[in-house]
């Protein structure tokens, strides 16, 4: 393992990483329960290495995690993490699966000293098509699931803030970025839009209003119609324009 200090990492500054997706009318975050007794469960985050830009270690924390090179991803805020909830967090995990000795992990406590500082983070958000991800277990990791935004766990340290933040602030961002497209493959009906707007926002709308609006974007290529073999009028594919 590589040893967590000032020569390795900037000091005291790491990325918190909410991977949102989307599948069977809902939208779905992606959440890691620690390879720990205790249920301890965690948004992705990193430490940010000396030669590294934010955004970059954003995208190895992510890469590493989803096997995606191409994810789209948009910081939203800065959170400032106190020692006291690291440090809490880290004396529950080590009571509960050492008997408190620190000794016993496998960073021992020159490394403990170091994750429970005051920390500094970035949040970021990405947007998937679920289908297309493959979540990769690291060791610390006992497994890695998509959740209902509505039924999430509750997480450890500051990560129900980030992960609230970030549903704000995505769906703040819907109506002047048109990221919401990026929950999709690249090719998609109106009807696919619409259950998208629908989840996120936990609202019906009118078809005829929503197709509307959303052709008024002007984001979106027409192409061919999505024949299926049933005997309704095939819809046409759309995909953002280039």
């Amino acid at each position: 393992m590589e040893l967590l200090n000032d020569k390795n990492y900037i000091p005291q500054a790491a990325v918190d990483c909410v991977v949102f997706g989307y599948e069977d009318h809902q939208l779905k975050v992606l959440i890691s329960n620690l390879n720990y007794k205790g249920n301890f469960y965690a948004l992705h985050s990193g430490f940010i290495g000396q030669e590294e830009d934010l955004e970059d270690a954003a995208k190895r924390v992510l890469k590493d995690r989803t096997g995606l090179n191409n994810i789209y991803l948009q910081q939203f805020n800065v959170f400032d993490t106190s020692e006291k909830k690291r440090k809490e967090f880290m004396d529950t995990l080590i009571e509960t699966n050492y008997s408190g000795d620190v000794s016993q992990l496998e960073f021992a406590k020159e490394q403990y000293k170091w994750f429970v500082k005051r920390f500094i983070s970035i949040g970021y958000y990405a947007l998937v098509d679920l289908k297309t991800v493959s979540p990769k277990l690291t060791k610390f990791d006992a497994s890695i699931q998509w959740y209902s935004v509505g039924k999430i766990p509750k997480l450890v340290m500051h990560y129900d803030e980030v992960f609230e933040a970030a549903l704000m602030s995505m769906k703040k961002d819907i109506g002047q970025k048109f990221n919401a497209f990026n929950l999709l493959p690249e090719k998609f009906t109106m009807k696919d839009i619409q259950h998208i707007y629908e989840a996120i926002f936990q609202q019906k709308y009118i078809r005829s209003n929503f197709q509307k609006k959303i052709l008024e974007m002007d984001v979106l290529e027409r192409l061919e119609k999505k024949y299926t073999g049933a005997k309704n009028k095939a819809p046409y594919l759309y995909r953002l324009k280039g």
